[in-house]
């Protein structure tokens, strides 16, 4: 907390350094836009005594979490004391009521009347030593370099942020804490601690001082201290365990899956190609054997023809010289007959033909799947997805083959279906794709800014041109809408949510 000094003597200054540095701009910046300056302001009679300010952030659309030494004098002297909640976007400030405070763990929470901030997301899961981390918040010395004056805190501005690691994990009087080295100054107090994907790792409270060349760490409430806090005071909040995977890295690791499913497909096709020679080579052999017997079953009977053709010729001319004509004619008839025969089996062999033997049609992989309509539930696909902040809870989507998904109409385009999102009460645009062939459901989130939103909600259609249509007319006018939508929103999303869509259980 920045205590700048009250008429009076009510307050007093504490002191220290905030550093800037690099981190992921996209998620970083998301998170800085639920972050806010609390200025607290004393006054009687209309004569103002003093201001003093701090850090918080929203942990719900109108609940700022700071520390309690930020806001301890508007509990004592509720009467003379005012708290200013100032966000990092817009043009003004909201009176704040502080709603409950927990000395022990230093935290509060404070309500504003107000346009609604977009809350940030606790990471849930254990933080190992050494891990990445970033402070956001409004550090006096900042403001002292600037020329900011008690005046201008009330005007809202970006927060300042400082990189640095997770130094230790230590319990102080019971309550769990983090030691790091993402610098803050005075006025950094009730700001948020996060890792690289913009989850609260902490509240940042106090800082060591550095004296004859001593190094100067950060103390910091954890994450379980604010959790618990939370729940004590009824306050609904959103947390996370994903890991935190980087936009890079998710790139890199979509195209090796990418690639991966490349190589296999093409390595499918090449295993169902040497299975097709197999049993073709398997069909020509099995076809080539039964033609030689066959030949040799000609053969054979062309042998014995000819053999019985000869002994009736031969049976005939015996018949003849003891002077039977009429026996001998019939039977060297026969005989001939039968050589005749012995002649047309052997000229009439089958020959054996490698190219006409054909293999029946395999039909289609049975593995795919077919497109499919109606009520369905679909799971998320965490190794395909890019996830810091949502929940991933499985999706209930009715599936229309005009593409109306419930009430919501999709336009074709590119071999899939898109929908775009622009909510009215909050921050976050949603580019929706769907196709039916994979039962492939995409969400694309993307956190913008209080102008960015507003800016695509200008380009937002009307309710009922986004309503389910078969009127082409309409149609060409939403997906003309949608493309205006989708050129004005950013190359990468800030997440990536992949799921699989199957019939939902009629049991």
């Amino acid at each position: 907390m920045t205590l700048i000094r009250w008429t009076g003597g009510l307050l007093a200054v504490l002191a220290a350094m905030i550093l800037t540095g690099p981190a992921h701009a996209d998620d970083i910046s998301a998170a800085a836009r639920g972050v806010v300056r609390v200025v607290l302001s004393a006054s009687i009679n209309g004569e103002s005594l003093g201001s003093a300010h701090g850090s918080g952030f929203a942990i719900g659309p109108n609940t700022i979490v700071t520390n309690a030494h930020v806001v301890e004098l508007a509990k004592k002297f509720p009467s003379i004391v005012t708290i200013n909640i100032v966000p990092s976007e817009g043009s003004d400030h909201y009176q704040g009521e502080l709603v409950t405070l927990d000395e022990d763990r230093d935290l509060a929470l404070i309500h504003f009347d107000g346009p609604p901030l977009p809350p940030l997301t606790l990471f849930s899961r254990p933080v190992p030593d050494g891990t990445a981390l970033v402070s956001l918040g409004y550090p006096a010395n900042v403001d002292q370099a600037t020329g900011t004056t008690p005046t201008d805190m009330l005007d809202p501005m970006a927060p300042v942020r400082s990189t640095g690691v997770l130094s230790s994990h230590r319990s102080q009087r019971g309550i769990d804490g983090i030691e790091h080295t993402a610098q803050i100054a005075r006025g950094n107090s009730g700001g948020p601690l996060l890792d690289d994907c913009g989850r609260v790792i902490a509240v940042n409270r106090a800082v060591t001082t550095g004296q004859d060349g001593d190094g100067s760490f950060v103390l910091a409430v954890a994450e379980d201290e604010l959790a618990a806090f939370l729940k004590s005071a009824n306050q609904p909040f959103n947390a996370v365990s994903w890991p935190c995977v980087s936009m890079a890295d998710y790139q890199a690791q979509t195209q090796q899956q990418a690639q991966q499913q490349s190589d296999a497909q093409q390595q499918a096709v090449r295993d169902r190609e040497l299975q097709v020679q197999r049993a073709h080579d398997s069909a020509v052999e099995a076809a080539q054997q039964a033609n030689e017997n066959t030949r040799d079953n000609f053969m054979a009977g062309a042998a014995l023809l000819l053999v019985l053709g000869a002994l009736a010729v031969g049976g005939g001319g015996l018949l003849l010289s003891r002077d039977c004509k009429r026996p001998a004619i019939w039977t060297a008839s026969g005989g001939a007959l039968l050589m005749v025969g012995a002649i047309s089996l052997f000229l009439f062999r089958p020959d054996f033909d490698p190219n006409s033997i054909t293999l029946p049609d395999q039909g289609s992989d049975s593995t795919t799947p077919q497109p499919a309509t109606g009520a369905m539930v679909c799971k998320l696909d965490p190794d395909r997805s890019r996830i810091t902040v949502s929940d991933g809870r499985d999706v209930a989507f009715d599936w229309n083959a005009n593409g109306c998904a419930g009430k919501a109409q999709y336009v074709e385009t590119r071999g899939s279906w898109e929908h775009v999102t622009v909510p009215a009460n909050a921050q976050t645009a949603t580019l929706s794709s769907y196709d039916p062939v994979t039962r492939t459901l995409t969400r694309n989130l993307y956190f913008e800014s209080d102008d960015q939103m507003a800016q695509l909600r200008k380009m937002e259609p009307d309710k009922k041109l986004k309503l389910c249509s078969a009127n082409e007319a309409v149609l060409a006018e939403l997906a003309s809408r949608q493309s205006s939508l989708r050129s004005l929103l950013p190359a990468q999303p800030d997440e990536r949510l992949v799921y699989h869509c199957a019939p939902k259980s009629t049991k």
